[in-house]
């Protein structure tokens, strides 16, 4: 029961990267740079049209105006997040609870891009962003509070990185990635079942009453580096294709756990103490296409990769005390790889203004209900997007976007009162609707 209660809790340290599927499928956050958002974000990698190309694939910085060129932009993400109870069952020794309200909650994420061109060959630039991050909340007596209730998380990631023009058909980019993520989570621990759970060689089973409950609180940050290169071509006077690839990074995630209200009886078997969790993200192959048709319309294509399968079983580890190096638990996630298709369009309304549009569909990585948590209720999206760019002046452009992302219904079947598994934080059986509304801001600049 030790082990399970802990275990639980920092599951959720994948969330630094999982929560983010509120918007976006798997760990994937999509709003880096705003210029991209009115069109889902097709065409990402082969655009080229303002320095978030640092992201998108650093080849496109060949594409730039000569000089210096910033991007600085932010995104308000307000997602909705509501589950329904179909059969759920409380956990041991304790009673069920509600529904959690909605576990949604406001989030902004804030980016800058700096490009320059060094000589006719040669750029450089590097980017700050936020590629995961989100705060969800459930209500502290829902009846999967034993399985999650808080999570808040926090990462920034910088990107230097070089493009180099072969020819005019022809450029190529690589960056270097430095992300550090912080990751704070609150998890109902079940003190009744704790004590029942105590070998006799341990001196239990420990009586506790029922209904005696507390939280676990975690705390873990860490850092990881990785890589990503791109290539862009112009395949005929108005086609560019961008191949886009960003690497693994391997994290290693250190912190603490501690409990609040813990009988004295248990100290001794929920004690406080230091964790670690060690895990790779995914690798991503993006491959994009721009066509334009004539001078007002512009068609975009994306189709987009992602190595989710690279995440099946991760070990959770003790790093102090008597217990040190014992796995605590296995945290099993079996991710299936998955795609991520989007369209869309420009049309230069006038000589100023630009309108945008797109649709994206967006593929869960978690393979079925049994799978599903309550920390990663990940479910297939699909988004409808609208944006504008106004071209203020001849350095000045401001670029403004809107998403709508509905999710599919997704239920979930969690089941984790099996007491021969020391499992006891009950079976959250049920279903999720979510949705999430995203506005985003960006102001260009070239000098």
């Amino acid at each position: 029961m030790k082990k399970n209660v802990l275990a639980v809790s920092i599951a959720s340290a994948l969330s630094f990267m999982a929560m983010e599927r509120a918007h976006a499928a798997g760990f994937a956050l999509y709003e880096q740079g705003i210029s991209g958002m009115g069109n889902a974000y097709a065409g990402a990698a082969a655009v080229a049209e303002d320095a978030t190309t640092v992201w998108w694939n650093p080849a496109g910085m060949s594409r730039l105006p000569k000089g210096m060129n910033i991007a600085v932009g932010g995104a308000a993400i307000m997602p909705s997040w509501k589950f329904s109870d179909k059969g759920s069952v409380a956990a041991l020794g304790q009673p069920l609870g509600g529904n959690g309200g909605d576990a949604g909650d406001t989030a902004f994420v804030p980016s800058a891009f700096f490009a320059m061109s060094l000589n006719p060959a040669w750029s450089f630039g590097v980017g700050i962003s936020v590629p995961f991050g989100l705060k969800t909340e459930y209500d502290p007596s829902w009846l999967g509070r034993f399985q999650g209730i808080k999570s808040e998380v926090q990462t920034v990631n910088v990107n230097p990185a070089v493009s180099y023009k072969l020819s005019d058909a022809v450029s190529l980019g690589f960056g270097v990635n430095y992300q550090r993520g912080k990751v704070d989570l609150t998890t109902a621990a079940n003190y009744t079942a704790a004590g029942a759970a105590v070998p006799p060689a341990l001196g239990g089973p420990i009586p506790i009453a029922p209904g005696t409950e507390g939280q676990n609180k975690t705390s873990l940050d860490g850092d990881a580096w990785g890589f990503n290169i791109g290539a862009l071509f112009n395949v005929a006077p108005a086609t560019r294709v961008g191949v886009h690839y960003r690497s693994q990074l391997d994290y290693s995630l250190d912190g603490d756990t501690s409990f609040s209200n813990r009988p004295a009886s248990l100290g001794a078997v929920l004690p406080d103490g230091n964790v670690k969790l060690d895990l790779k993200t995914p690798d991503s192959l993006a491959v994009s296409a721009a066509h334009r048709i004539n001078d007002q319309l512009e068609l975009l294509a994306d189709v987009t990769w992602w190595h989710w399968s690279v995440i099946k079983t991760q070990p959770v580890v003790r790093t102090d005390g008597a217990q040190n190096g014992r796995t605590l638990s296995n945290l099993t996630f079996n991710f299936d790889d998955t795609y991520r298709l989007s369209i869309g369009a420009n049309y230069k309304l006038s000589q100023p203004w630009t309108l945008k549009v797109g649709l994206a569909y967006d593929q869960t990585p978690v393979p079925n209900a049994e799978s599903r948590t309550v920390r990663l209720p990940d479910s297939d999206r699909y988004w409808l997007s609208f944006g504008a760019k106004y071209q203020a002046s001849r350095n000045d452009v401001i670029d403004i976007g809107y998403v709508y992302i509905k999710a599919s219904d997704a239920d979930i079947n969690n089941v984790q009162n099996n007491p021969a598994a020391g499992q006891a934080n009950g079976n959250v059986i049920g279903s999720y609707k979510a949705s999430v509304n995203v506005f985003g801001l960006q102001y260009q600049h070239t000098f």
